[in-house]
């Protein structure tokens, strides 16, 4: 076994589809950044609100009022920078420093995308993605048409965990069985054009249901696999084209359909790279060599070792879960950061109720004086977010003068469809608790069961 990966080690493969991937990233990403400075989320997300769910341990990641949209001006231009290959480590490791700030200054925007963004840039820092068609090579002088095969490996094993992970957390009862949440999604899309007609319809949830499972277990096999990779893409485009018209997930499918590309043989690149070339007007004189990219070996040995490190935490980190009691679609201890993709429906409210305890007279909190009417939505249905809050609302009324304050809340939520139940116990002052990855306790146990994984 030592030998075969000795040997795949020493393998290489054409740059040009590592140099396609850095150019579509670079670009989808710093359209991204201009499609969500456009919409005006900047200041609506991390401008106008007061409070900020921190991530725990990252409490020291604020947004930094008008100086946000710095961060994200830096991100933008980096982003570019990738695409072009200018300047191109130090550029990716800036992306992935301030994209990562931005999405760890506020939890309440969580998506997997976003933490997808965060480990794909991450991964492409130690890539040598600028060896070949960048400024970088040209202003060196030299280009290098080959390089090592696991760096491309690297970035296909990170989109395969993606969608596998994506297809398992679908083998569950909601999703099979009861067609849950999409059959609640989906009516609400009557006004699509040519099949919005059939939105309500229950066989069009199962078929969305079983259909979206199977795609997401077989898509990164069916893409590895020379004879079925032109369907798969098709696939590809079709179900990333489907899911846009049906969800508002933004930039994320166009991402995923250019990211697969990375699967299509070397040939494939050089066409697109010729495409540009000649749009461009650029010269490959300088980009067609045979050189091939070799890392140091000692460098090799320490970023191979960090890299299968980094894989087999991304393996193993979804399945924290199972060290949590009680259904995770409920307490979401382990839910974040697992591709769980569109699971769950969850919708409540959370009245917090403010005691003296030594006096015994109380008063409840109006949200709408500390939190936007997003975050209150997201708040309402997730037990960590309470928490923060409830801490929140404890300093803020002592530091108004009152006394022995106690934090109570009254929370009801409904999962997928099921009748609102109490979510929070109405008993515990919370502002005693203190936050960790310890189960919390104080969640009312889940009166249902859901199968699977």
């Amino acid at each position: 076994m030592k030998y075969p990966l000795k040997e795949y080690f020493k393998k290489n493969t054409e740059a040009a589809s590592l140099a396609v991937f850095r150019i579509f990233f670079g670009i989808m990403m710093f359209f991204s950044i201009v499609r969500f400075w456009s919409y005006g989320w900047i200041e609506k997300l991390y401008i106008t609100p007061t409070f900020f769910f921190s991530y725990y341990g990252f409490d020291f990641v604020k947004p930094l009022g008008v100086y946000t949209y710095g961060i994200f001006v830096i991100c933008g231009i980096a982003a570019l920078c990738i695409a072009l290959g200018y300047k191109y480590r130090i550029a990716a490791i800036v992306f992935f420093l301030s994209f990562t700030y931005i999405e760890l200054m506020d939890k309440t925007t969580y998506l997997n995308h976003y933490y997808f963004i965060s480990l794909l840039s991450f991964v492409m820092i130690f890539l040598p993605a600028n060896a070949y068609y960048s400024i970088d090579s040209k202003i060196k002088g030299i280009s290098y048409q080959q390089v090592p095969k696991w760096t491309v490996d690297s970035i296909k094993l990170m989109l395969g965990i993606v969608y596998f992970y994506a297809g398992l957390a679908k083998l569950n009862s909601d999703w099979l069985v009861r067609a849950m949440p999409l059959k609640i999604w989906l009516p609400s899309k009557y006004d699509i054009p040519v099949i919005g007609g059939m939105m309500d319809q229950e066989w069009v949830h199962y078929l969305f249901s079983y259909t979206g499972a199977i795609y997401d277990l077989t898509i990164p096999f069916l893409l590895l696999y020379k004879k079925t990779r032109g369907v798969a893409f098709f696939m590809v485009v079709v179900f990333h084209v489907l899911t846009r018209i049906l969800f508002p997930i933004g930039m994320f499918p166009y991402i995923m359909i250019v990211s697969t590309l990375i699967f299509f043989d070397p040939s494939v690149h050089h066409r697109i790279i010729a495409f540009i070339s000649r749009f461009f007007k650029i010269t490959s004189k300088v980009t067609n060599t045979k050189k091939a990219w070799v890392m140091h070996p000692v460098r090799s040995k320490i970023i191979t070792g960090m890299f299968a490190l980094f894989f087999i935490v991304q393996l193993l980190f979804p399945f924290r879960y199972v060290l949590y009691p009680g259904e995770l679609f409920w307490t979401e201890e382990g839910f974040r950061f697992s591709w769980r993709v569109m699971l769950i429906e969850k919708a409540g409210y959370a009245n917090f109720k403010i005691v003296d305890k030594k006096k015994g007279t109380y008063f409840y909190v109006n949200n709408d004086d500390f939190l936007t009417t997003f975050q209150q939505k997201q708040m309402a249905t997730q037990s960590d977010f309470i928490l923060q809050y409830a801490h929140y609302l404890k300093k803020h009324f002592e530091s108004q003068g009152h006394q022995n304050v106690g934090v109570y809340v009254e929370s009801y939520v409904t999962l997928n469809g099921r009748l609102s139940t109490t979510y929070i116990d109405p008993e515990v002052d919370l502002g005693e608790l203190k936050e960790s990855f310890k189960h919390k306790t104080w969640i009312i146990p889940f009166k249902d069961e859901i199968k699977g994984l």
